[in-house]
């Protein structure tokens, strides 16, 4: 039996961070990471196997940044946990003893009941470098490309995966955009303004009722009575939390939201902590559980798991919601709200807008067009939610909004926050987007 004193189950971004952070607070302690996996690929990279990057090799976590923390990597994997031994079992290495137990065992695709899901053809978005090679050979043979669901996975999809191939892509979403969770029908219709100028079809407010063919996937039928030729099919519709493990160690779990934790990331057993994708998430505004599941909420619960594993120093915060993504040259960024949300959760909200270039003056080259969206609470003129497009300047900005939007800052403040520009970096000082958006709101609120 071996034993450690922290055992992360998990080796994607969650369990690596984690591992590192508890190896940078208790330097004394032994630290080890299990994880089936011979490969750990960059979660957030998958779609770019398929066009940009071009293998799944090309898009992994490398192991070194475990070893050169210190910390021991066992590649099995665990089939069950003795808390009252605090030991868990594995296929091969036998039984390892644990002080602190980190489950970060992420979340897998969902697949819907349809019919003719089991054909050969129909794919899911698997964190697995074989299965995702695959994948990648059956696109370069293929001719027509299903994408079942059109969220960030859908069409980062299938933005890269035309990329040096000559394939037809059909978007099938239900709902009446895509990408509609995270941004406003405006910008919706840019990006998908955007996907049909590159030859992607988009049918929406419809949902796939069955796939034909025999053996293999052929055709897509629609619920709306259109068939869809399709060789290949990709779902990306939602992922669901892995809690068999949890489940069978008598863990309190729920099965939609995942295993619960509090606020420092501790499970029903205080020896256990459960991170990202298979640990429940509130909502940072105030309406329960949230199905935020994201790397950059992950790796920041286990910060702060890794910080309380012996001795609590940190609480978590609770799931705001920052995406970001680029279709073709236009990125694309959302926090929190969309103006849609917050009205049906029954928020009175004002809204500001600006649009500016995206350096100055806009004869600089590389200028793009920038535009914001801020939304406010009316009773109290805090922001609630940014959206933002535009070129690449779009990353950053919309982590400048998450900040703004997890600080409370109301629109007041925004509009008189001190900013740093430059002519070959910002916009002007004089039309700075977020600040001219906030003055908007502003003057919208004042009367």
């Amino acid at each position: 039996m071996k034993g450690t004193d922290v055992l992360v189950i998990g080796g994607s971004a969650a369990g690596l961070t984690a591992a590192i952070t508890a190896k940078r607070y208790f330097k004394d302690k032994k630290v080890t990471v299990v994880r089936k996996e011979e490969k750990v690929l960059v979660p957030c990279g998958i779609p770019y196997i398929f066009g940009t990057v071009g293998s799944p090799d090309k898009n992994l976590i490398p192991d070194a940044t475990l070893v050169n923390n210190g910390i021991e990597l066992v590649i099995d994997e665990v089939i069950g946990i003795d808390r009252q031994s605090k030991a868990v079992s594995t296929v091969k290495s036998g039984s390892i003893t644990y002080d602190k137990l980190v489950l970060a065992t992420g979340s897998s695709p969902v697949v819907p009941p349809v019919k003719g899901a089991d054909l050969e053809g129909v794919f899911v978005v698997k964190k697995d470098v074989a299965y995702l090679e695959n994948l990648k050979s059956a696109l370069d043979k293929a001719r027509n490309l299903v994408i079942v669901g059109g969220g960030f996975i859908g069409v980062e999809f299938a933005d890269e995966c035309r990329k040096g191939r000559e394939l037809n892509v059909t978007i099938v979403e239900l709902l009446p955009h895509c990408l509609a969770l995270a941004f406003d029908d405006e910008v919706c219709t840019l990006a998908e303004d955007k996907l049909r100028s590159q030859g992607i079809n988009i049918i929406t407010g419809t949902k796939v009722e069955e796939f034909l063919g025999n053996g293999k996937v052929e055709q897509v039928r629609l619920s709306n009575g259109e068939t869809l030729p399709a060789d290949v099919v990709i779902f990306g519709i939602g992922v669901a939390p892995n809690i068999e493990l949890a489940q069978m160690a008598g863990l309190k779990v729920d099965n939609r939201f995942g295993i619960w934790v509090d606020d420092y990331m501790r499970t029903s057993d205080p020896s256990i902590f459960a991170i990202g994708d298979c640990a429940e998430k509130s909502s940072f505004f105030g309406h329960g559980p949230s199905l935020i599941k994201l790397a950059s909420v992950a790796t920041h619960e286990a910060r702060v798991a890794g910080a309380n594993l012996f001795g609590l120093r940190r609480a978590r915060g609770a799931a705001v919601g920052v995406f970001s993504t680029i279709v073709g040259d236009l990125a694309l960024g959302s926090v929190g709200l969309t103006e849609r949300a917050a009205r049906e959760a029954g928020i009175e909200v004002v809204t500001g807008t600006a649009k500016a270039p995206d350096r100055h003056p806009g004869s600089m080259p590389g200028t793009r067009e920038l535009g914001v969206k801020l939304i406010f609470t009316k009773d109290t003129g805090v922001i609630v939610g940014g959206q933002a497009y535009g070129g690449t300047a779009v990353g950053e900005l919309t982590n400048l909004l998450a900040a703004a939007v997890q600080h409370k800052m109301r629109a007041d403040e925004l509009e008189t926050m001190q900013v740093g520009t430059h002519p070959a970096l910002t916009a002007s000082p004089v039309a700075y987007q977020v600040t001219n958006a906030a003055e908007d709101a502003v003057l919208k609120l004042r009367s």
